[in-house]
């Protein structure tokens, strides 16, 4: 006779299923165990993204749960998802068992992005992945309960809320993995809880969470997950949320059954790595939790309908044994018992597993009044959303060493390659940018993508809702902010390089355009002739140029600035007939211009490295990628076209070749590398 199988004692799933626990699974399969051994512990990776520094109160606390946490299981690895080099030296403490990965989205602050912590999670190899705040302890039973859940026949989300202790007398020891006293002596596991169970509190409408899934075959829900900020709030219960309502995945909460719990958060510490201490300590920043809330209302079924925690499947221990509890039915499926178990006073009064049935049930039922927030209700209209950070503050925070900065001007209906441009500035690794807001829609919309944004009190109005191509009249207007922003920020002490956002880079030019000494405004030519002086009448592309901070480029943008307010034209004429002279008056060479009152120098770049629209016909090609990249092109300008759409489509298509040969270069890797952003 075959012996029996030590999962053989659970329910078989043919078996009839109560109502409520049908509508919260899928199919009766999802609470049953897999057709295989029960051998070991499952692989698990636990994602996170501490707060820089490591050090000080809330640097210890985090170290702390992240000891915990691989001192429970050699099962258990950690990722960091971090930019900071302190975060990212701590993770090379450990070895393989924790890393630390930048290869995320981040906000200009440093907060990192939720949907790409999970898309990167959803990646992971291992049998489980968990999503945790980076304060939360955990404790023996983490690893029993993930483990009994990775027996489950069907994909699931876990859902464990966390506890927090204003007082916490015990540290690990130097290995990590056990737990001491005050006195130094190990303690057990079984006391610690003990305290903790007097001790530690819930937090009404906590967001605080530790989410745990399988790494199976089914999504955690439908639709997108919006770019929520990690630990600014509600992306949790966004998640939870969707998966209930989706019933892709089973669903259930585990707050009884795993301790997770962080200490005393009162003077908890944002996610930040900006560089002034004027901005990082007194700034505002409450707006990345209003930022969250205005996703949440805009994606998903929240606004509308809120699923109720109360009638979510529970997950508790019985005597050493886990149990699937359905608290609105009052049943339960115990692990090892072949019934399911009614909770009815009359009949489990002398039931030791009743009882505790019974207490798993009530336990969840004082926690109704703190899981059932309702965060629906926070879904309000609210103030529109604005950063606390002037123009003064951001180029003090965002400068390089030269006290540089990137600048791009962009309204709504250019959005699309505002975010092209940002993405390829990333991905060389860019971070001194800055953007101008031209309207309050896209202002809105660079803070929820995390950019570095400001808006210019003194932009043309109605522009978010023209086409504003090259010739129009809003083109002429807009374009005449950008001389006038760049002469601003010159007097404000910083150097400037202007890029219009249909600049596509290749490479940072900033080195090369360094070299250049003062007094020089180096530029981009519009010529398309490719022979011949590249200087000629109004050939100065105003699109693309470099002003150092200096007395002749403030001078000599003070009279571009005043030359264009009379001006009934773009302010690129009045660049060149302001600097070159009408007619070309002050040219010098093939390649230059020199004004004499500022006594300023134009200098006009190589179009071989600095290549407009039409040069060469190299938009016209089938691969101007590969073409720039054998020219040794720094950036192409995707001008001398007419209308959004089609430089849309333009720029779209070297972006998918950019992304196609990239991936063609990982899939013959040996080792997959992240997809970066292009």
């Amino acid at each position: 006779m075959k012996p029996s199988s030590p999962l053989s004692h659970f329910p078989s799933h043919k078996k009839k299923l109560p109502s409520s626990i049908k509508d919260q699974i899928k199919n009766t399969q999802m609470i049953f165990p897999r057709g295989r051994s029960n051998s070991g512990t499952p692989t698990i990776t636990i994602f996170t993204a501490p707060s820089p520094p490591l050090s000080g109160s809330v640097g210890g606390r985090q170290v702390q749960a992240i000891r915990s946490w691989i001192g429970l299981s050699p099962n258990i690895t950690v990722v960091l998802f971090t930019q900071d080099p302190s975060v990212i030296s701590f993770a090379g403490q450990f070895g393989s068992r924790v890393s630390a990965e930048p290869d995320i989205d981040f906000t200009f602050l440093g907060t990192p992005y939720f949907h790409s912590m999970v898309a990167r999670s959803l990646a992971s190899l291992s049998d489980i992945s968990v999503i945790i705040d980076p304060e939360t302890i955990l404790l023996p039973d983490f690893i029993s309960a993930l483990s009994y859940a990775h027996k489950l026949d069907h994909d699931w989300l876990l859902v464990s809320s966390s506890r927090h202790v204003s007082y916490f007398p015990f540290h690990l020891d130097k290995d990590g993995k056990h737990w001491l006293g005050e006195d130094g002596k190990q303690i057990k596991t079984r006391k610690m809880q003990g305290f903790l169970d007097k001790a530690w509190k819930w937090k009404h409408c906590e967001e605080r969470m530790l989410l745990a899934w399988n790494n199976g075959d089914l999504p955690l829900h439908s639709g997108v997950l919006p770019p929520f900020l990690f630990g600014k709030g509600l992306h949790n219960s966004w998640v939870i949320n969707e998966a209930l309502s989706c019933k892709y995945r089973f669903v259930f909460d585990a707050s009884l059954a795993i301790s997770n719990f962080y200490i005393n958060p009162l003077d908890q510490g944002s996610y930040q790595s900006f560089g002034v201490s004027n901005v990082t300590n007194s700034g505002n920043r409450s707006w990345e939790s209003v930022g969250n809330l205005q996703l949440g209302s805009l994606y998903g079924a929240l606004y509308f309908h809120e699923a109720n925690y109360s009638n979510m499947v529970k997950f508790c221990m019985n005597n050493g044994q886990h149990v699937l509890v359905n608290s609105a039915e009052a049943t339960a499926y115990p692990f090892g018992n072949q019934r399911s178990l009614t909770l009815m006073k009359e009949k489990i009064l002398g039931s030791r597993i009743g009882k505790k049935v019974a207490d798993c049930v009530n336990g969840f039922k004082s926690l109704h009044g703190t899981r059932d927030c309702y965060v629906k209700d926070q879904l309000k209209p609210s103030n529109s959303l604005s950063l606390p950070y002037s123009l003064e503050m951001l180029l003090s925070g965002l400068s390089d060493k030269n006290r540089t900065v990137v600048l791009a001007i962009a309204g709504y209906n250019y959005k699309d390659m505002l975010m092209s441009w940002v993405c390829r500035l990333k991905s060389l690794l860019i971070s001194n940018f800055l953007v101008c807001a031209l309207d309050p829609e896209i202002y809105e919309f660079a803070i929820l993508q995390g950019l570095p944004v400001f808006k210019d009190s003194l932009a043309p109005t109605n522009i978010s809702f023209n086409d504003c191509h090259f010739g129009t009249q809003c083109f002429q207007r807009v374009t005449k902010v950008k001389s006038r922003l760049v002469l601003q920020i010159l007097k404000l002490g910083y150097n400037v390089l202007l890029s219009d956002v249909d600049v596509y880079w290749f490479k940072n030019p900033l080195p090369f355009l360094y070299s250049f000494g003062p007094s020089v405004l180096v530029a981009q030519s519009d010529e398309y002739n490719q022979t011949g002086p590249i200087n000629v009448p109004r050939r100065l592309n105003s699109g693309f140029y470099f002003a150092r901070n200096d007395g002749s480029t403030v001078a000599a943008l003070e009279k571009v600035v005043k030359h264009a307010a009379t001006s009934n034209l773009s302010e690129q004429p009045s660049f060149y007939d302001t600097l070159c002279g009408e007619g070309g008056s002050n040219r010098v060479g093939h390649d230059r211009c020199f004004e004499p009152e500022t006594n300023l120098t134009v200098h006009f770049l190589d179009r071989d490295l600095f290549p407009n629209g039409a040069y060469q016909g190299l938009w016209e090609g089938t691969n101007p990628k590969a073409i720039c990249k054998k020219k040794g092109c720094f950036i192409l300008h995707n001008n001398w076209i007419s209308g959004r759409r089609k430089k849309l489509e333009r720029q779209m298509l070297l972006v998918y070749l950019v992304i196609h040969i990239k991936e063609k270069i990982q899939r013959s890797s040996i080792i997959p590398q992240m997809t970066s952003h292009f």
